[in-house]
């Protein structure tokens, strides 16, 4: 069946039972905890007054200090203990997920977020790039909706750029041999959402609340004066108490509320949304620690990619920390008697709104960059550990135009959307820009799937990651597909007015002279939607008008009369797939083979699932 390319998934099965193992043992150490600190309190509580009876009086407090001491011990390793298992299973979920991957188990590979598909897309559809059993979601394991839109973003690229291409391939080969760098920086990543929920974190409402309406200049003098304001009123108090003037404070704390209610409203609206997104702040917080505190090699092209992390004297998580650090002492104003005692002894809530904007201001600037530097690791993390999972995949070669040689070899190449053990590989080659491969078969020989094996590892080679063939040399590409033409009944539109659309599209996209990569075009069954002399006709000049043009593709088709075109169009070669009966079943090998298609099956189908089939009458003389 085929060069199997991918792995089988052992080393994630036997890591996924190295996980049991420990959670199992961490669950039976964990139960032992509640009773063992229900222990050391009693002891400590009894010891303690023992030792008050009938000691003297130092050992009491030696007793009741070492007792806490343990104590305090004991509940810090039980918190330890905890933590340890929510880390194993974070990391379980992470294996469970990529083995799902390996094994095309589509019911446990998690959804991926929904992004919404381009409009009017070269090939996005036909390739299945985006949606349920897709490219996307077999290969996007971000912790982040920006990095699997990032991701989404490079596989559906239209125009593949070659110095960005290999800038992509040099940093995925870095990813691959760091799967533990990966799997912190993706469980980090998840977070409280979990790596198998399908929820992705969500970048754009920080940095829609970074770009809200920031504070009026009025706010600095208010605060210095209820500062002020705040001072007199203590002392007012202590004169009172202490009997030296009537309690004017009074008054001063009512003008002191009077002021304050004047922001009330803004710093409600600012710790609100703040505390809204706390949760978010932590873990992002969590994610830039990672990526500070790896140790990138020198050279390392992870490390100059990363470098907004890790250089410079302040590291962001540092700036999170700040802005966590006030969110949570703003969030003690949710205690109404807490809320009105702290207000009232100092403006507390204005003080806080003011620093939250300080720091507010400074990560405007920094955050977007931030954020697109991890969208992009996030994305690359992607390929590497699809890569890493398939570790019989190649790296492309990507060639400059003008190269020596074919501009498109594949040897075993095959589609990673079919299982292993289902999946026929095959060799194909195209030696020059102009050529045109006329793809001929039986219905369900594999002619389409060929089409979209060939499109869908382009797609993952300009993408920047391995492509499951045994190798792989192209030129960088625009690719334009028509395969999957949708009958729009809606819009008024027929299937074969939908086809004719297309294909004009691909054509214009071929003579387009401000295109700067050759295109590369998968048509399947050209012209299907009309009669079979009108299709032939329309065939045989629209392949015409593809010729020796600045690119080169795929045409499958059921029409044999469309070979004869190799007789008189240079650079266009037959290629067949073949089928047998055997036990009166169809069996197809998917094998691609040289020449025009010797058979056809439409009539041995119909007979097998015992529909009426006449032979042909000879004609009369």
């Amino acid at each position: 069946m085929g060069v199997n390319l991918f792995s089988s998934g052992s080393y994630r099965k036997a890591r996924l039972e190295r996980c049991d193992r420990l959670l199992a043992e961490l669950s039976r150490i964990e139960r032992r905890y509640p009773w063992a600190r229900l222990a050391a309190f009693l002891a400590w509580f009894l010891g303690t007054i023992a030792a008050f009876e009938a000691g003297p009086a130092w050992s009491g407090w030696v007793v009741l200090g070492v007792g806490g001491l343990v104590f305090l011990i004991l509940v810090a390793s039980h918190r330890r203990v905890i933590a340890s298992q929510e880390r194993f299973r974070s990391l379980r979920q992470l294996i469970a997920a990529q083995l799902a991957r390996v094994e095309l188990d589509w019911d446990r590979i998690p959804p991926s977020p929904p992004l919404a598909p381009a409009r009017d897309h070269p090939f996005e559809a036909d390739l299945n790039l985006s949606g349920e059993r897709s490219l996307h979601r077999l290969v996007d394991s971000a912790a982040s909706r920006g990095g699997s839109q990032r991701l989404l973003d490079w596989l559906r690229e239209r125009s593949p750029r070659l110095e960005e291409i290999r800038r992509r391939q040099d940093l995925v080969r870095s990813l691959e041999g760091k799967t533990g760098f990966r799997e912190r920086l993706a469980m980090a990543g998840a977070g409280a959402t979990g790596l198998s929920s399908g929820q992705r974190w969500e970048g754009e409402h920080l940095l829609a609340w970074l770009e809200r309406s920031p504070l009026d200049r009025s706010v600095l003098p208010l605060l210095l004066l209820l500062s002020t304001l705040a001072l007199v009123n203590l002392a007012l108090f202590v004169a009172s108490l202490l009997g030296l003037l009537p309690p004017f404070w009074i008054a001063g704390v009512l003008l002191y509320w009077g002021l304050q209610s004047l922001k009330y409203r803004e710093a409600s609206e600012l710790f609100g949304e703040a505390c809204t997104l706390a949760g978010s702040l932590r873990q992002f917080r969590a994610v830039l620690v990672e990526l500070e505190t790896y140790p990138y090699p020198t050279g390392d092209p992870l490390a100059a990619l990363c470098a907004p992390f890790w250089q410079g004297e302040q590291r962001p998580s540092r700036s999170l920390r700040s802005i966590g650090l006030i969110v949570s002492a703003a969030s003690l104003r949710s205690n109404p008697f807490l809320g009105l005692f702290l207000n009232t002894l100092v403006p507390w809530d204005l003080f806080f709104t003011v620093q939250l904007e300080r720091y507010k201001q400074e990560l405007r600037q920094l955050l977007p960059r931030w954020l697109d530097t991890w969208y992009e690791v996030e994305a690359l993390s992607s390929l590497a550990t699809c890569g890493r999972d398939h570790p019989a995949s190649v790296y492309p070669e990507l060639l400059a135009e003008g190269s020596s040689g074919p501009v498109f070899a594949a040897r075993s190449i095959g589609h990673p959307l079919i299982p292993a053990s289902q999946r026929v590989c095959n060799d194909f080659t195209i030696q020059r820009l102009g050529q045109i491969a006329i793809i001929t078969g039986s219905n369900m020989s594999g002619k389409s799937t060929f089409l979209r094996t060939l499109g869908v590892n382009l797609c993952l080679a300009y993408a920047g990651g391995r492509v499951c063939a045994a190798a792989l040399q192209t030129l960088p590409f625009r690719i334009f597909t028509s395969i999957q033409i949708n009958d729009s009944l809606n819009d008024g539109i027929s299937f074969f007015y939908a086809e004719v659309k297309r294909l004009k599209a691909l054509l214009d996209a071929l003579d387009d002279p401000a295109a700067k990569n050759p295109l590369f075009f998968l048509i399947d069954e050209i012209f299907r939607g009309t009669n079979n002399q009108e299709r032939r006709i329309g065939s045989q000049s629209y392949t015409r008008a593809l010729a020796g043009k600045r690119g080169t593709g795929l045409i499958s088709t059921h029409d044999l009369e469309l070979v004869h075109l190799a007789e008189s169009i240079p650079g266009l070669d037959n290629f067949h797939f073949r089928e047998d009966i055997r036990d009166g079943q169809m069996i197809f090998e998917y094998r691609l083979r040289p020449g025009p298609s010797p058979t056809t099956n439409a009539l041995k189908i119909m007979a097998l699932e015992g529909l009426p089939v006449e032979a042909e009458r000879p004609t009369e003389e």
